[in-house]
């Protein structure tokens, strides 16, 4: 069901590969709701992924960057306002990536250059894009960036590895930068906190199948799916969410403020 929640807003939407992708189905979700986009990823991700049946499926434009290039993101920011008529209402940051989760080396034992690569590609990304944003006065003002994170940040799950630092720094740039992009720009800078989700790049993580298994039995309401994310996210981009902002937000089926289930208990009492 539509309500054109975004009609005649306009934005750029980072990191759709194939249908798997939580920003796959944001992507389809702002569309149904009236807004429009250019979808942008990195090359390599671009040959691996079916970016263009998303592009032909909602009426967009792709542009290749590499969040981690400044000329990239500047070279994305000024032809997505030519080809979109206008400033930048809405921005989705759905980007991440570890080579150490990805070559299977364990926490303790990190390579430190793959680690750098990481934090670069999962969360100094997102400051190189909100910066360029705010030093070219890209967006328009009631404006709304939104980054995808998961709760690794602030709790242990032994398998998510360094993917956990970078989501926690991710976290901290967004109140960071929210703050002064709020106070100068009247621009919201919000992330969303999702359950286990089953993504092509969540399924590279060891033990990922328990993962979803284990909150599925934690959540009071379950697992939210990328489906759930993508309407949460329509209203962060939205006007009915007008000074939310700087705000780590749980979209988890109640897991994150579940200290254990009648499930799990049941699981472990077992005989």
């Amino acid at each position: 069901m539509s309500y054109n929640l975004l009609k005649g807003k306009r934005g750029i939407i980072f990191g759709a590969l194939d249908e798997n992708s939580i920003a796959w189905k944001i992507a389809e979700r702002v569309h149904e709701e009236g807004g429009t986009f250019v979808l942008t990823n990195a090359p390599i991700a671009m040959r691996m992924g079916k970016i263009k049946e998303l592009a032909e499926k909602t009426g967009s434009e792709i542009i290749p960057a590499d969040a981690t290039n400044l000329e990239d993101i500047q070279n994305l920011i000024e032809k997505s306002m030519e080809i979109l008529g206008g400033k930048i209402d809405f921005v989705l940051h759905s980007i991440g990536m570890s080579v150490n989760v990805r070559k299977g080396r364990h926490y303790t034992d990190l390579k430190y250059d793959w680690m750098t690569k990481g934090w670069d590609v999962s969360a100094v990304s997102f400051h190189k894009v909100m910066q360029t944003l705010y030093k070219t006065d890209a967006m328009n003002e009631w404006g709304s960036i939104v980054a995808l994170t998961y709760m690794a940040a602030q709790r242990t799950f032994p398998d998510y590895n360094d993917m956990a630092d970078n989501k926690a720094y991710l976290e901290s740039i967004a109140r960071s930068f929210g703050y002064f992009f709020g106070k100068e720009k009247k621009v919201r800078v919000n992330t969303i906190s999702q359950s286990p989700t089953p993504t092509t790049a969540g399924q590279g993580v060891k033990g990922f199948g328990g993962f979803i298994s284990y909150a599925e039995k934690m959540s009071p309401l379950g697992n939210a799916t990328a489906l759930d994310c993508a309407n949460y996210t329509v209203s962060l981009f939205s006007d009915l969410t007008k000074r939310v902002t700087m705000q780590n937000l749980y979209n988890d089926g109640g897991f994150s403020n579940t200290g254990v289930s009648q499930e799990v208990i049941e699981r472990f009492t077992e005989e």
